[in-house]
C-alpha cells in the first residue's frame, strides 16, 4: 500500500510539472504573473517585515499563479467543446479572469497593509 501512495504522490508531481510547462510555455498571463511575483517576493524577502507579513505577501503571489492556472483550464475547457460564439462562453471566461483579478487585489490590499498599517 505504501508503494501504491508513494507512486501516485510521484504521478502527481509529474502530472502537475507537465501542466505548468504546458502552460508556461502557451500562456501570456501565466508569465506575466510570475514576472509580478518576482519583484513583489524578493521586496518581500527584503524588507524588515514580520514572519508573517513575508508569507502573506508570498502565498499570495503563489495564490495569483494558481488562480491564473485554473483560469486557463476554464478556458481550455470552454474552447474545446465549442469554437462557436456564446455569451455562455465569454462570461466563463470573464468570471474566471475576474477571480484572478480578485486574488491580484488582494495582494496588492496586503501589501499595503504590510506596508501603511
Amino acid at each position: 500500500m505504501l508503494k501504491r501512495e508513494w507512486r501516485r504522490l510521484v504521478n502527481r508531481f509529474v502530472w502537475s510539472w507537465a501542466g505548468w510547462k504546458n502552460a508556461w510555455g502557451n500562456e501570456p498571463s501565466l508569465k506575466f504573473w510570475t514576472t509580478m511575483n518576482i519583484p513583489s517576493a524578493g521586496l518581500a524577502l527584503w524588507l524588515p517585515l514580520s514572519r508573517g507579513e513575508t508569507m502573506i505577501i508570498l502565498m499570495g503571489g503563489v495564490l495569483i499563479l494558481a488562480a491564473e492556472l485554473l483560469n486557463t483550464s476554464i478556458e481550455r475547457t470552454v474552447d474545446y467543446i465549442s469554437t462557436d460564439q456564446d455569451v455562455r462562453a465569454r462570461d466563463a471566461k470573464d468570471v474566471g479572469s475576474a477571480g484572478v483579478a480578485m486574488t491580484a487585489m488582494a495582494v496588492g490590499v496586503a501589501w499595503l497593509v504590510v506596508l501603511f498599517g
